[in-house]
């Protein structure tokens, strides 16, 4: 007998794939004199993950912080889920953002909270689930993770790995409908970013959530372009030469405050732009 669709699972099927979930509309933004983003546009369409990539300094963690609301542009406008952002009041974008998650590249866990503590504190606040439904859900997130076993540890007694992990954890609990993903691999050996990764694409592709992943490590976002999540093994596997992801995956490279590249592998690696080349040689 086949499992049952999660609550997320049976969302996403109900929902249209050519849907936007996120846009951006010539956005811009300045602090003091220095022009962070200049007349930024782009679209995430519903299921879609978009890879986010540019230097220091391009603007790229402004990006998130936009869609969240939680900075307001000098001039164009913001839509998640069919909001339009920008134009919220505090009290809108709180209800908006309970249906967003977001993965700190710090992990930003409480260090006085237990794992369980940790992963259910956003169940908490919403204040209206029962003891058991938290317990059945925190195991669900944990077990998706593969920490089930760190249920009553402390950050403290955790790698920095795994307290990544457990911020994915609490990140997927209340069935977000788009994910933001601040650099989730950073500061993290390569073989713990690997690992990361491979939940990024589980979660791709057994969820489909409209993602957007800021980066700075190009190897991230290949191995996510090459890679798929295969359920039945429950493992990362690569695809087949000349295969595509099921899930839309794409590259957003930003320079100078704007957007120079949107599309996906193989318009990448055609491309004809210098600056593009030499950023991913």
């Amino acid at each position: 007998m086949s499992t049952p669709p999660s609550v997320l699972e049976q969302r996403v099927q109900q929902s249209p794939a050519n849907e936007v979930t996120v846009k951006f509309e010539d956005v811009s933004i300045a602090f003091e004199d220095k022009v962070v983003l200049d007349g930024i546009s782009f679209e995430l369409l519903h299921g879609e993950t978009k890879a986010i990539f540019g230097v220091a300094g391009s603007g790229k963690s402004t990006l998130l912080k936009l869609a969240l609301g939680l900075l307001r542009p000098d001039s164009g406008r913001i839509f998640v889920l069919g909001e339009e952002v920008t134009a919220m009041t505090e009290d809108q974008l709180f209800e908006l953002r309970r249906r967003v998650g977001i993965v700190f590249q710090e992990s930003a866990l409480f260090d006085s909270l237990n794992v369980r503590e940790n992963v259910a504190f956003r169940l908490y606040e919403e204040g209206k689930v029962s003891e058991e439904e938290i317990d059945e859900r925190v195991r669900e997130a944990l077990s998706f993770v593969e920490l089930e076993h760190t249920v009553d540890m402390y950050p403290s007694e955790l790698s920095g790995g795994m307290r990544r992990r457990v911020s994915i954890a609490r990140t997927i609990i209340t069935h977000p409908e788009v994910l933001l993903y601040d650099s989730p691999t950073g500061g993290l050996d390569p073989v713990t970013s690997n690992t990361i990764i491979e939940l990024v694409v589980k979660q791709r592709d057994i969820y489909k959530v409209s993602s957007l992943l800021v980066t700075h490590r190009l190897q991230d976002a290949f191995t996510m372009a090459t890679h798929y999540f295969e359920r039945t093994e429950n493992k990362m596997k690569e695809l087949p030469p000349g295969a595509r992801t099921e899930v839309p995956f794409s590259f957003l490279i930003m320079r100078d405050g704007r957007v120079i590249f949107d599309g996906d592998l193989g318009q990448l690696r055609e491309t004809k732009d210098e600056y593009i080349r030499e950023y991913i040689s």
